[in-house]
């Protein structure tokens, strides 16, 4: 089964570009911007939202106990903050629809 490739930078400029009528490098500075905003929004508050697409947040994991792939030995995982991502229910359901219970 041959899968397409996901478009590259430059092809979502070029096609954000098209649909607004913006040029390539208004678009750039637009998602250049919101990247920063979300970051800086991540680390102030700890969680940024793009309606109908998803929300970036910081994560705090605990300590755990785990295993050396290699040894097999048990070993401690210390705690660290880590970064995820959740994709909003109306970007699941545009991509894969819930499936009807008739």
């Amino acid at each position: 089964m041959d899968e397409e490739k996901p478009l590259t930078k430059t092809q979502t400029l070029t096609t954000l570009s098209e649909i607004t009528g913006k040029t390539k490098k208004e678009i750039a500075e637009l998602l250049d911007v919101l990247v920063n905003l979300a970051y800086k929004e991540v680390i102030r508050s700890g969680k940024f939202t793009i309606p109908g697409i998803g929300a970036l947040k910081k994560v705090e994991r605990k300590a755990r106990m785990g295993r050396n792939p290699v040894t097999g030995e048990a070993m401690k995982i210390p705690a660290k903050t880590v970064t995820k991502f959740t994709l909003a229910k109306a970007a699941k359901d545009a991509i894969t629809p819930p499936e009807s219970n008739f």
